[in-house]
C-alpha cells in the first residue's frame, strides 16, 4: 500500500503557479491559497510560485517578456510539467508562453473546468462540463492544431480545400449543438419537476455558498441525506433534493447545489443552467459560509454577486455561519453575533446550532406560507375536518349541536383550497386570519 501511495505521488504533475497584482490590487496571498487548493484538487503538486505587480496586462505574455524568461528559468530549475495562471489568458498569450517555456500553460478557467470534468459523475453533470469545455476550447483550437496542412492531395483534390483546424472547429460546433440539445431536454425535465412542486404547493429551500464551506455536511445534518462529503473544492456538482422535517409536522424540500467561487467561468454558469434552476425556483435560500475562513466577507460578497448573475439575488436568505467547531476556544462568539446580527452560528459536523437554524427556517416558512384559520364546519363534513388535520396544526376544536369550530395553522395554499371546498360543498365557512405567530421554543422536531 505504501509503495502504491509513493507511486501515485510520483505521477502527480509538478506545477508552478503565477499570479499578478494589477494596479496594486491586494488579496494576492488569499488568491494564491485558493489557486493552490484548486491545483491540489486537480491532482497537481505545486513546486513553485511566481508573482508580479503590473499596471496593465502584457498583450504577448500577460506578465511581460522579462518575467516570462524568469519563469522559463524557474521551470527548468524545478523540473515543472505545468504552469497555472490565476487569470484568464488569451489564445495568443498561451501560445507565446508555451513556445518560450516549452511546457504546458493553462489558465484559471481551464483548471476549474478540468476539476469539474474530474468530479462529474451523473450524465447531466458530464454533459454540462463537456459543453463548458468545448465552448472554452473552440477559440483556442489553433493552439491544439499547429499544423494547417490541407487534407488530401494530388489530382482531383486541388482547390480551396479545408484545413485540419477548420475540420475540428466544425466538429466542435456540431458537438456543442448536440450537447445543447441534450441539455435543453434535461432543462425541460427540470422545469417540469420544479413546476410540479409548485403545483403541489411544496415549499423549497436551496443551499448556496462558496465551495467547500460545508453545504453537503449541513444537508446531511438536517436530512440524513447521505450526500457525498469531502474536504476539497467542488466535491458536489449535482443538485440533491431531500425532505426536511420542521417542527409541528411541517415538511419542506431542501436542495444541495454546487459551490460558487471567485471568477467562476461564465461557460460553467451557462452550462449548469438546469442545476442552477433549483436555486432560482427556491422559496428560501440558506447561504452557508465558513465562519473560520479569513476571507469570510469576500466570499459572502462573491456568492451574492453570483446569485445576482443567475437572477436569484432577490430571494429571502438566511445566513448560516458554519464550522463553528473550527473557531478558537477564546473566540468571541458574541462579537460574531453583533457583526452578523441576522445570521445563525452552527457546526454541521458536531450539530451545534442546528435546532436554532431549524427554528429560523420554521419562522421564515411561517412568515411566508402559514396563516391562522377559523372554521365553522357542518358535522357531516368529516372529510374537510380530516383535511385540516392532515395539512395543518389544530390549535382548538369545539363541538356544537350542528357545527364544529376549529382554529388551526395551515399553509396558505392549503387554507385557500379548504376555503374553496367548504364554499362549493356549502359546509360552513372558513376565515383566513393573520400569519401564524406560534412559538416553537418548547416543540420537538418530528421525524
Amino acid at each position: 500500500m505504501e509503495r502504491l501511495k509513493k507511486q501515485t505521488i510520483a505521477q502527480k504533475e509538478k506545477a508552478i503557479l503565477v499570479a499578478v497584482a494589477l494596479n496594486g490590487r491586494g488579496g494576492l496571498e488569499e488568491e494564491l491559497d485558493e489557486l493552490t487548493a484548486l491545483a491540489d484538487t486537480a491532482g497537481a503538486d505545486v513546486v513553485g510560485v511566481l508573482t508580479q505587480t503590473r499596471k496593465e496586462v502584457d498583450p504577448a505574455y500577460f506578465i511581460g517578456r522579462g518575467k516570462a524568461e524568469e519563469l522559463a528559468r524557474m521551470c527548468a530549475e524545478l523540473g515543472s510539467d505545468l504552469v497555472i495562471f490565476n487569470h484568464d489568458l488569451t489564445p495568443a498569450q498561451v501560445r507565446n508562453l508555451e513556445k518560450l517555456l516549452n511546457i504546458r500553460v493553462i489558465d484559471r478557467t481551464e483548471l476549474i473546468l478540468d476539476i469539474f470534468a474530474k468530479r462529474a459523475r451523473t450524465k447531466q453533470a458530464m454533459l454540462q462540463v463537456e459543453l463548458a469545455q468545448l465552448q472554452y476550447q473552440l477559440p483556442r483550437l489553433r493552439r491544439m492544431w499547429q499544423h494547417l496542412s490541407r487534407l488530401g492531395g494530388g489530382i482531383g483534390t486541388r482547390g480551396p480545400g479545408e484545413t485540419q483546424l477548420e475540420v475540428d472547429q466544425r466538429r466542435a460546433k456540431k458537438r456543442i449543438a448536440d450537447l445543447q440539445r441534450q441539455l435543453q431536454e434535461i432543462q425541460h425535465q427540470t422545469t417540469a419537476r420544479v413546476k410540479s412542486r409548485k403545483e403541489k404547493e411544496l415549499f423549497t429551500i436551496a443551499l448556496v455558498g462558496y465551495t467547500n464551506v460545508g453545504k453537503s455536511t449541513l444537508m446531511n445534518a438536517l436530512t440524513d441525506a447521505g450526500v457525498f462529503v469531502e474536504d476539497r473544492l467542488f466535491a458536489t456538482l449535482d443538485a440533491t433534493t431531500r425532505v426536511l422535517h420542521l417542527f409541528e409536522g411541517h415538511k419542506v424540500l431542501l436542495t444541495d447545489t454546487i459551490g460558487f467561487i471567485r471568477k467562476l467561468p461564465h461557460h460553467l454558469i451557462s452550462s449548469f443552467h438546469a442545476t442552477l434552476e433549483e436555486v432560482r425556483a427556491a422559496d428560501l435560500l440558506l447561504h452557508v459560509v465558513d465562519v473560520s475562513h479569513p476571507e469570510l466577507d469576500e466570499q459572502i460578497k462573491i456568492v451574492e454577486q453570483t446569485l445576482k448573475e443567475i437572477d436569484a439575488g432577490d430571494k429571502p436568505i438566511i445566513l448560516v455561519l458554519n464550522k463553528a467547531d473550527k473557531l478558537p476556544n477564546d473566540w468571541d462568539k458574541e462579537a460574531i453575533a453583533r457583526r452578523y446580527p441576522n445570521a445563525v452560528l452552527v457546526s454541521a459536523l458536531t450539530g451545534e446550532g442546528i435546532d436554532k437554524l431549524l427554528l429560523r427556517i420554521q419562522g421564515e416558512f411561517e412568515r411566508m406560507r402559514v396563516v391562522s384559520i377559523k372554521a365553522n364546519l357542518a358535522l357531516w363534513a368529516q372529510s374537510l375536518i380530516a383535511f385540516i388535520y392532515r395539512n395543518g396544526v389544530v390549535r382548538k376544536i369545539l363541538y356544537d349541536t350542528d357545527y364544529v369550530m376549529l382554529e388551526a395553522d395551515m399553509e396558505r395554499p392549503f387554507a385557500e383550497r379548504l376555503q374553496k371546498q367548504v364554499s362549493e360543498m356549502g359546509a360552513g365557512e372558513v376565515t383566513l386570519l393573520n400569519s401564524s405567530a406560534t412559538k416553537f421554543s418548547n416543540s420537538k422536531r418530528l421525524q
